[in-house]
């Protein structure tokens, strides 16, 4: 097996900000994991300082984790391989899920499918996602928004978190009067301000809010759960499986992520996990290449909701991926086998 690993930037198409700050680049790690034959799985980590990551965490930890893919040397055994992450990691789950991500891909290549197709998911079964309208002045996003409904986009996403979210969703649905909307104001509430905020916005005709307020307080979003006018999905509130009994009479949904849950088969049980609890499952993403995005998708027919438009929102990314025409999770349409991530 021979591994590798580069540090890449990418710049947006427009500068993106939620509650916590804005970014107007993202930084991701790709990862190569081949085999003797030469064929090669790609993944990549896309860290977030929020969660304690950086690139620079990732490229520190990178040798140690992919050593493990070089000791057991045989990536069909993903379960050992994902556990030997953890064994030498605990924390760093992009750093995890980049080398997941690239095992998975380099499997499914070996088989000569699509992941979809080595997992045994039906392509047919899949979600649409949404795509995220960040904050910015009123009639900044209300361009935006025309210009999502324009490419086809019947769901999308909106941060809010300011003192003028009413006058900012407002311009959004008269923007997009037929379309789904979903806000994620990314921690930025209190409870009591959550519950009155999401009073109003469901005036507004949204399908539900994500993570109202901070993912430390969690007796705050049982609070806000038992009031809301709205469900509730848990984001950073949620990061692995373990978290899901705790959080399963405090939300109505759980957003994973893979840069999250450190891997697929982390991203598998988590899945399972909030099912058995009676939650929808959401698959987000940080904003991403399609080297990580792409193997994300794979999930989709598991899903009640997806939010993988990361790559959507780089002004060029280095890598194609699962095609997702005004937002259509096209797993059949992928050209080839593994992840569908093609440089």
């Amino acid at each position: 097996m021979n591994t590798d690993f580069e540090r890449r930037q990418f710049p947006l198409e427009h500068p993106f900000t939620i509650a916590r700050g804005t970014q107007d680049t993202a930084t991701v790690v790709t990862v190569s994991v081949s085999d003797d034959d030469g064929t090669t799985g790609v993944g990549a980590a896309a860290p977030s300082a929020h969660y304690g990551e950086t690139a620079a965490t990732v490229d520190a930890v990178l040798p140690d984790l992919l050593a493990v893919v070089e000791r057991v040397d045989a990536p069909e055994h993903l379960a050992r391989i994902e556990a030997g992450l953890r064994d030498v990691v605990s924390g760093n789950p992009a750093a995890r899920a980049a080398v997941s991500i690239a095992c998975h891909d380099l499997v499914a290549k070996r088989a000569d499918c699509p992941l979809y197709q080595y997992w045994g998911l039906d392509p047919a079964n899949t979600v649409e996602t949404s795509y995220t309208i960040g904050i910015d002045d009123a009639e900044t996003m209300r361009e935006k928004t025309r210009a999502a409904v324009d490419a086809g986009f019947g769901t999308l996403k909106v941060k809010l978190g300011t003192p003028r979210d009413e006058q900012r969703l407002s311009a959004v649905r008269e923007a997009a009067p037929d379309a789904t909307i979903r806000v994620d104001a990314n921690e930025a509430w209190t409870p009591r301000e959550a519950v009155r905020n999401i009073e109003r916005l469901a005036d507004y005709g949204v399908e539900f809010v994500e993570q109202p307020v901070p993912a430390d307080h969690p007796a705050g979003l049982q609070f806000v759960h038992e009031r809301a006018a709205l469900p509730i999905a848990a984001d950073e509130s949620c990061m692995v499986a373990s978290d899901i009994p705790q959080l399963a009479d405090k939300c109505d949904i759980v957003t994973l992520k893979l840069m999250k849950t450190g891997g697929l088969r982390a991203a598998m049980r988590l899945i399972h996990t909030a099912t058995a609890h009676g939650l929808d499952v959401m698959c987000g993403c940080m904003i991403e290449s399609n080297a990580s995005i792409a193997a994300a998708a794979h999930l989709a027919p598991l899903l009640d909701y997806a939010d993988l438009d990361g790559s959507l929102l780089l002004a060029d990314d280095d890598f194609d991926g699962v095609p997702m025409p005004a937002g259509h999770i096209d797993l059949a349409a992928i050209d080839g086998p593994g992840t569908g991530a093609r440089e």
